[in-house]
């Protein structure tokens, strides 16, 4: 009887040890380390974060002027400047890409200044440019397009290169209200 009893415990024993609760003891264990393994590390995960671009716009800025302050319209309310095109044919367009800033006389265009250096950021409607020296700030005021530029600090003065106030697209310039220059040159 002690044979048999031993022999039923043994087998008890080794029945116990297979049982699927063993079993799921040990998966709950491997899952678990697992799920340590899959954890992800605190801090910054990705550093590559973009720079973002200026807009295709400003890549082409026509100086224009407000020439009827009780309009609505933009076309109608913002134009092309006589005197700047075609009198004194002293103003400068403005060319900008992420890694320069052009300034060119209207009437020609091998007249240059050139801004290498600076930082940019976009928030909403303005995008601001920032040297050792000024700010620039370009803020869309009409849907017209029609730019507003703000210069904050050194005041930038070029030759031959007046900065207009208000700008628009070369694409867009034809659409707004224009003065004939006549028998000037501009």
């Amino acid at each position: 009887m002690k044979k048999v009893i031993t022999s039923c415990s043994v087998v008890i024993v080794l029945l116990a040890s297979c049982s699927p609760a063993t079993e799921k003891k040990g998966d709950k264990v491997v899952s678990t380390e697992i799920k340590k393994d899959t954890v992800p590390p605190s801090g910054p995960v990705n550093d590559n974060i973009s720079k973002p671009d200026i807009s295709g716009d400003l890549s082409a800025l026509v100086p224009i002027d407000v020439l009827n302050s009780k309009s609505t319209d933009g076309y109608e309310k913002y134009g092309i400047e006589f005197s700047g095109n075609c009198y004194s044919c002293d103003l400068a367009s403005l060319s900008i890409t992420k890694d320069k800033m052009i300034w060119t006389n209207v009437c020609d265009d091998k007249d240059t200044f050139k801004i290498d250096d600076f930082s940019f950021s976009t928030e909403g409607n303005k995008t601001i440019l920032k040297t050792s020296e000024r700010t620039y700030v370009i803020t869309q005021i009409d849907k017209a397009p029609v730019y507003e530029l703000v210069i904050e600090g050194k005041k930038l003065e070029l030759n031959n290169k007046r900065i207009s106030r208000y700008f628009t697209t070369k694409k867009a310039v034809s659409l707004f209200k224009e003065h004939d220059c006549g028998d000037f040159e501009g």
